[in-house]
This record gives structure tokens, C-alpha cells and sequence, in this order.
């Protein structure tokens, strides 16, 4: 084998391989996996395949103690389903008590496994949120015949990347100014 054989060689089998681990890497994510305490923010959770090559026809975000007020955005052609609850504890909004909200959200239509699409909501991360924590958003996939859990959250110590199943983490910061973030 010549040294451009070997080269191209190489690089097919490179390709092959990043091209074979890419949906084991693609998780349900946010996008802006970073924001202060007290601060409003804009979650964007992105989902980058389907259930083992089928369409998600559902996706459902469970939504974290302490983070309130909580409104999600439309998108064409699915439909939403909010489910509401009572909070653990009252949670100051802007001079309202608020005693319940928003739990969990559900978009339900049709997302091909060939295409990438991203879930949009905003919300208040409240002032009871502890600065340098991390607070996670359990997401279920739901396909015709199978489910992409990305429910699971590590315990105390242990490294997200190593579970399977990660739930999307937001590492939380300390409020510097009570401003919006998005």
C-alpha cells in the first residue's frame, strides 16, 4: 500500500467510525447549557435523531422544581400539551406568589429520524435555585414503536457522560444583575 493509499485508507476508516458513533453522541440537549440564578431563561432542547431510525412523533420535558412561570413556544404543524401542578413551595414572581405552574410540556407531531429539530420554552429560574448547582430537564422521546429516554441523572459525584441516558443539564451561576438572559 502506497503512503496516499494508506492516508486515504485512513481517513474512509475515520470517517466510518465518527460516522458509526454519531448517534450514540446525539443526546437531547440544551443548547444553553449555562444561566443565573434569578435570570429568565430561554431553553432551546435540541434532538438530533429519532427512536432506532424512527420519527419522534412526541416529545415531553419534564420541568425541575424552582423553575417557574414557565411558557412554552408553539411550533407549526404540532400540537402542545401542558400539564400543571403544585409547586413544593411558593416562589416569588415579580411581587406574586406563585403556588403552582407549569410541570411538564409535550409537543406532539412529527419529526423525521433524517432531520434535527430544537423545543422551545422560557421560564424564570427562581431565586431558591442554588448558585453552582445543576438542575436537569428529564426528556422522552416517544416514537411509534420505541422510546429515546434521556431521563437519567447522575448522583452526587458521578460524571454525566458516564450514565446512559442523560437527562439535559443547566449548570447554574450566581445572579449578578436579575436581567434576562435570552
Amino acid at each position: 500500500m502506497t503512503h496516499i493509499q494508506l492516508l486515504r485508507h485512513l481517513g474512509v476508516s475515520a470517517l466510518a467510525v465518527s460516522i458509526a458513533a454519531t448517534p450514540a453522541l446525539a443526546h437531547a440537549t440544551l443548547e444553553q447549557q449555562e444561566a443565573a440564578v434569578g435570570s429568565t431563561y430561554k431553553a432551546v432542547m435540541r434532538i438530533g435523531h429519532g427512536c432506532e431510525g424512527e420519527a419522534t412523533q412526541k416529545v415531553t420535558i419534564t420541568i425541575p422544581e424552582g423553575v417557574i412561570a414557565v411558557k412554552p413556544m408553539p411550533k407549526a404543524n404540532w400540537s402542545l400539551e401542558v400539564k400543571k401542578g403544585a409547586y413544593a413551595q411558593a416562589y416569588d414572581y415579580y411581587g406574586t406568589k406563585l403556588t403552582e405552574g407549569v410541570t411538564s410540556i409535550s409537543w406532539i407531531g412529527n419529526l423525521s429520524d433524517a432531520h434535527y429539530d430544537e423545543f422551545v420554552f422560557r421560564a424564570k429560574l427562581s431565586d431558591a435555585l442554588s448558585a453552582d448547582s445543576t438542575i436537569y430537564f428529564p426528556t422522552v422521546q416517544t416514537c411509534a414503536n420505541a422510546t429515546e429516554d434521556w431521563v437519567n441523572i447522575p448522583t452526587p459525584g458521578q460524571d454525566g457522560h458516564d450514565i446512559e441516558g442523560p437527562a439535559p443539564a443547566l449548570h447554574l451561576t450566581a445572579d449578578h444583575d436579575h436581567g434576562h438572559s435570552h
